[in-house]
């Protein structure tokens, strides 16, 4: 790469990414609308790089090309009838066509609305389904979306009486000059919808001012520096890699390398060649199955140090799910060689009900854990006769800037340091509703205060998360969580992140009683039978129970658009009878 770099092309003719550095003199969000963001990095000569599956230099996208195609697609739209505040709903695909579809929307006075990609689980059916009942949510004038998906996207458009468009048939219909809407910072900015929402979809509606906050928040708390670049696989259809890895961009003038979220499925490592290949300090967000996933591929390569360069990366950011700290760790030993030091970590909780960060660890602290009891966990009397058990819980830092976040217990009051309670937070860049569905809104936000929905304690400003609170299983009164049930099973040999689902079943008999699904792959029915009753007794060293041990075939437990495991698909699948479980010989 070639910092000095201010072409798309060189002398010779070959691409020249978009420099990490600029004399664009650095602003952190602090701009009125998304649309001044855009305008004003456009005045510099950072911007988008999109790169092929093995990590080649596909196409060179400054953000002074996107403006300008942005403010065509603008006028494109309003040509096309759409109206001030109308929805346009988007498939999200990484590329320059739905990034200049986004912003175009944005100056257009629309909403737009990205929605996920078809996904390897569920096939053709389940992926309609899906954009029919958020369509149905978001009612959109028009569903855009790339042409090797038409006959999926189409058919979930016509279901919804909405127009469907290909981007390639739209960015050739005209683009007259015309007068764009002004925007005001409280205006709507986007609709976001969650990665796992299909039957009761909630699309948050985003701000200007609210974003732009964030983005400033986020900035801020990860001190961006002018050698800065991020690398990111991470899809635009979550909040994640659509605020922080592309929208946070813009706004606080940061060039990018971008693999498409399936091409890092097919070869992950081509992530760490991209941070390898950066000469200056790199930036990159992943959930822990990203680590968990490299970790595992490189451990059957040797030379590491001779494929990679990690000692650039700045901030490894880890958030989107829960942190685990063992994979974390996997991941330090096995990319030590190359440079890769722990203090690099960054952990950190958000939703996209709050745009994006709530808390962010300061950079160069890394992970930090704390072992906790489970039954304080769980808010459960300890038994006396068993050995006390214990989770490593991981410290996702402070507030990110002008936010507040509390922990509050069953009463609604705030609890002191080292208490388990739900989570609440606070703060300009907290949603302004959930579209059309007012019920929701008034549950999840009092007098501006956001119930997150997740569990965690404070201690001297530093949050720590334990568990999504409806996750939580309990039997006969007593609480479990699932993690540490799908933890225990997976430290038994040959199982990975995301082989065991946990949740709550009812037996014939009107009890509820832990169920627990395992990808299976023993083939020989005796050793099937083995592994049954292993996992059974570590199911009941955890829960003090017997419970229903069900194992399937590889690939079969969901998950959701952003790669999450999602219990609550699992067991509906379950339940219906769409999961089939291996039948263990008698």
């Amino acid at each position: 790469m070639n910092d000095a770099a201010t072409l798309v092309t060189s002398t010779s003719g070959t691409m020249v990414p978009t420099p990490n550095e600029d004399d664009l003199p650095r602003r952190f969000a602090d701009f009125a609308t998304f649309g001044d963001a855009l305008d004003y990095a456009a005045q510099g000569k950072r911007g988008m790089n999109f790169h092929d599956p093995r990590g080649n230099l596909a196409r060179v996208y400054p953000f002074s090309e996107l403006r300008q195609d942005a403010l065509a697609m603008a006028r494109r739209l309003i040509a096309h009838g759409v109206k001030k505040e109308d929805r346009v709903a988007l498939v999200a695909e990484t590329g320059a066509e739905f990034a200049a579809l986004f912003c175009g929307c944005i100056y257009a006075g629309a909403w737009p609305v990205p929605l996920p990609l078809p996904t390897s689980f569920g096939g053709k059916e389940s992926y309609i389904d899906q954009l029919a009942v958020q369509l149905a949510s978001s009612d959109p004038t028009i569903l855009f979306y790339p042409a090797v998906i038409a006959e999926m996207a189409g058919a979930a458009a016509a279901r919804q009486g909405c127009q469907g468009i290909t981007w390639e048939d739209f960015a050739q219909t005209d683009a007259p000059e015309c007068t764009l809407p002004t925007a005001n910072p409280g205006d709507i900015c986007y609709l976001q919808y969650s990665s796992g929402s299909t039957r009761f979809p909630h699309g948050v509606a985003v701000t200007h001012a609210s974003l732009l906050n964030n983005l400033a928040g986020h900035a801020h708390g990860m001190k961006f520096q002018q050698s800065d670049r991020c690398i990111s696989w991470l899809p635009w259809y979550h909040d994640m890699g659509l605020v922080g890895c592309f929208l946070s961009l813009i706004a606080n003038q940061v060039s990018v390398d971008y693999l498409k979220t399936e091409d890092f499925a097919r070869r992950p490592l081509a992530w760490l060649d991209l941070i390898s290949r950066n000469p200056g300090t790199s930036c990159s967000y992943s959930p822990t199955f990203g680590y968990d996933i490299c970790a595992r591929r490189i451990s059957s390569q040797s030379h590491v140090a001779d494929r990679f360069d990690l000692s650039r990366w700045r901030i490894a950011g880890n958030g989107a799910d829960m942190i685990r700290p063992d994979v974390m760790q996997s991941f330090v030993n096995a990319f030590a060689e190359a440079g890769f030091t722990a203090d690099a970590f960054l952990p950190s909780y958000g939703l996209a009900e709050a745009t994006l960060a709530v808390t962010v660890m300061p950079p160069g602290e890394g992970i930090r854990v704390e072992l906790v009891e489970e039954e304080r966990l769980s808010g459960t009397p300890r038994d006396l006769s068993r050995p006390a058990r214990y989770r490593a819980i991981v410290n996702c830092g402070k507030a990110i800037k002008d936010m507040a976040v509390e922990v509050r217990g069953e009463s609604g009051k705030a609890l002191s340091d080292h208490h388990i309670g739900k989570v609440w937070c606070k703060g300009p860049s907290v949603m302004h509703s959930y579209f059309r569905d007012p019920e929701s809104t008034a549950a999840c936000l009092v007098d501006g205060w956001l119930d997150t929905g997740d569990m965690g304690y404070l201690v001297d400003g530093y949050l720590f998360i334990v568990g999504r609170a409806k996750d939580m299983i309990i039997i006969n009164g007593k609480n479990h969580w699932p993690q540490d049930i799908e933890w225990a099973v997976e430290q038994l040999p040959g199982f990975h992140q995301g082989d065991i689902a946990a949740f709550s079943v009812e037996t014939e008999n009107g009890e509820e009683v832990p169920a627990v699904l395992v990808h299976c792959r023993v083939s020989d029915p005796e050793e099937r039978i083995k592994l049954h009753d292993q996992i059974r007794d570590k199911v009941r060293s955890i829960t003090g129970m017997n419970c229903v041990i069900e194992l399937v075939p590889p690939r079969t437990l969901p998950r959701t658009s952003s790669g999450k495991l999602s219990r609550a698909k699992a067991k509906k699948l379950y339940l219906s009878g769409e999961i089939e479980p291996f039948k263990l010989a008698a």
